[in-house]
């Protein structure tokens, strides 16, 4: 009996190491740290971005906190800026079916500060809606990795396709210039 309780113990620590040693990695490639987003602003991230094309912006958290109808998103964003000519000009929060529901304008380059984290509010939509959030580069367009998820379930990062509902870069509000 004493030996089989042992062997028991033994398998079953075995199989907790495994498991604990073990990172999340989705089928592109980006290794995930998994953690939920609740109402108070508990980030979900992607501790790296193994793969990302070293000219877009990638979204690595998303924290939510408000109610629904008016949620403020704080979004960490990655991006290779240089200068006016080239950085993120914008965060947004579109819906599975491309529609805008929310941008957020970025007013300047983020040479030093990478990444970076910046908040926008209020985001319209229910606790159970699921977005996507993703980022925007000035020369390059829309980055692969983004955010998708709902404020009641959180977010994880996945891989879209650049060209998802890219007409939507011509869609207003639009920056109006780089300050620096």
């Amino acid at each position: 009996m004493k030996f089989d309780r042992l062997n028991w113990i033994m398998a079953s620590m075995l199989g907790l190491l495994l498991i604990t040693s073990c990172s999340s990695t989705d089928s592109i490639g980006i290794t995930q740290e998994i953690t939920s987003v609740l109402p108070s602003a508990t980030p979900v991230q992607a501790t790296e971005t193994v793969g990302v094309p070293s000219d877009q912006a990638s979204v690595l958290e998303v924290g939510v906190s408000g109610e629904p109808g008016a949620y403020s998103f704080s979004v960490k964003i990655s991006s290779p800026d240089e200068g006016c000519n080239h950085y993120a000009d914008w965060w947004e929060v579109i819906s599975q079916g491309g529609d805008l529901i929310y941008r957020r304008i970025l007013l300047h380059s983020h040479v030093d500060e990478q990444p970076f984290t910046r908040s926008g509010r209020p985001i319209p939509i229910d606790e159970d809606t699921v977005v996507l959030v993703r980022a925007h580069m000035n020369t390059t367009g829309y980055g692969s990795v983004v955010m998708k998820g709902s404020p009641l379930d959180g977010f994880n990062a996945v891989e879209i396709s650049p060209d998802f509902a890219a007409q939507l870069s011509e869609e207003a509000p639009l920056p109006e210039g780089c300050d620096f």
